[in-house]
């Protein structure tokens, strides 16, 4: 974190500026984290060897006004191509100015932003208002430019627009609710509008119950359904059971929404439990419906081993049958802390499976090695190799990542 003392008068990225007068002075605040990184994989359309460097950069500015209530941040990365001629590439994924407690009820955001309600979400060039402190129930209110991005540029074209609007239960500390509307709009009119809402309430102080739902105004139907019970029975065991159900649907003004889709349902139960400080194991069933009698049971169990305190196994074995063929799985994660600044890291997946009758028994492999070494406290090294080894595309896929961070 970087203090700089301010006087007089104050740019902020050239776009605000803030004036104190007299001798009054105050700390700006500046923190975030820069990552230098070098990247290699194969290309995913035509199997080409590709690299690249890159920079991400993320930031908070706060303290900028005596009462702290303004702050600016931002997200964004810059590539450029070292092998293939694709060339240059920057991506900004946020930059919004945020201002808090104006007359203690309203908080303001402008500026490139994700927002996210139970009815839909978006990364928006524009605004968003929430009004609080008026009662149980606060509001919040967005519109803005509607940003889309596809593998290798930005897709946003004229008219790409949305709108938001959200009322959410406050001042309960064992409920959540919120019922919130969404609207998508381009060129061709509404694309699409959906209500969703979300609800979370805790009980006996070991059950929490929760749920989310979206609704299609134009298809009259529920996009998605999820409902949840989590009971943690003591400290060291939990147990969940869900049922989740997607119905896809696709913008009213695109061609796919002609086609006929089918409804997904899943069921499932998992368990968690801790033995001790050196064991713990885990378990889940998963029943899959993907309509017209086709379905699938998946089968999980883990167990996670800390046989001294700076090493940690985790194994984990999966089964699935049914719908689409068979899948035998296991996993191997393992992480070891050498040092407080040294962290080794590995792994390996290996899937057996059958896609049907007709065809044999394959396989598939992937192999993973990464460290982290601290430099000190705000600068760290971070390395990662994988090779994934499928019959269907790669014999060896290699990639991997090195990266500088800086945190300031």
């Amino acid at each position: 974190m970087v203090r700089i003392q301010k006087r007089l008068l104050i740019p902020l990225l050239g776009a605000t500026l803030l004036t104190a007068t007299g001798t009054t002075t105050w700390a700006l605040e500046f923190h975030g984290r820069s990552s230098t990184q070098y990247l290699w994989f194969n290309s995913v359309f035509n199997g080409k060897k590709q690299a690249e460097f890159a920079q991400l950069l993320s930031f908070a500015l706060t303290d900028i006004d005596k009462e702290k209530k303004f702050s600016v941040h931002g997200y964004g990365r810059i590539s450029q191509d070292v092998m293939n001629g694709d060339g240059f590439d920057g991506r900004l994924f946020y930059f919004y100015a945020d201002y808090r407690d104006l007359f203690d009820k309203i908080d303001i955001r402008a500026g490139r932003q994700f927002v996210n309600y139970a009815a839909g979400s978006a990364l928006v060039d524009g605004g968003m208002v929430d009004l609080k402190n008026v009662g149980p129930i606060a509001f919040s209110v967005m519109g803005g430019r509607n940003v889309l991005y596809g593998i290798d540029r930005e897709l946003t074209r004229a008219g790409d627009t949305v709108f938001g609007a959200a009322a959410t239960l406050v001042g309960y500390p064992a409920t959540d609710a919120e019922i919130s509307y969404f609207l998508k709009q381009d060129s061709n009119g509404v694309a699409r509008e959906t209500i969703g809402a979300m609800f979370r309430q805790y009980l006996f102080g070991g059950l929490k119950l929760y749920g989310n739902l979206r609704f299609s105004t134009a298809s009259e139907t529920f996009e998605e359904v999820l409902g949840g019970v989590k009971y943690f029975v003591n400290e060291n065991l939990v147990v969940t059971g869900e049922w989740f159900q997607s119905y896809p649907t696709f913008d009213y003004t695109s061609i796919y929404s002609i086609f006929a889709v089918d409804r997904y349902q899943e069921g499932s139960f998992r368990a968690d439990y801790t033995i001790n400080d050196m064991f713990a194991i885990r378990g889940a069933y998963k029943r899959q419906d993907f309509g017209e009698m086709t379905v699938g049971d998946v089968f999980e169990a883990g167990l996670k081993v800390r046989p001294i305190p700076n090493l940690m196994i985790d194994l984990a074995y999966d089964r699935r049958q049914g719908y689409a063929g068979s899948l035998d799985g296991v996993t191997l994660d393992v992480q070891y802390d050498h040092t407080p600044n040294l962290q080794l890291a590995g792994g390996m997946a290996y899937d057996v499976y059958i896609k049907d009758r007709m065809t044999n028994r394959t396989t598939s492999q992937s192999y993973w090695l990464g460290t982290r070494y601290k430099l000190d406290k705000n600068m760290s090294f971070d390395l990662r190799v994988q090779d994934n080894v499928d019959v269907w595309k790669f014999k060896h896929d290699w990639s991997g990542r090195v990266a500088f961070n800086y945190d300031f």
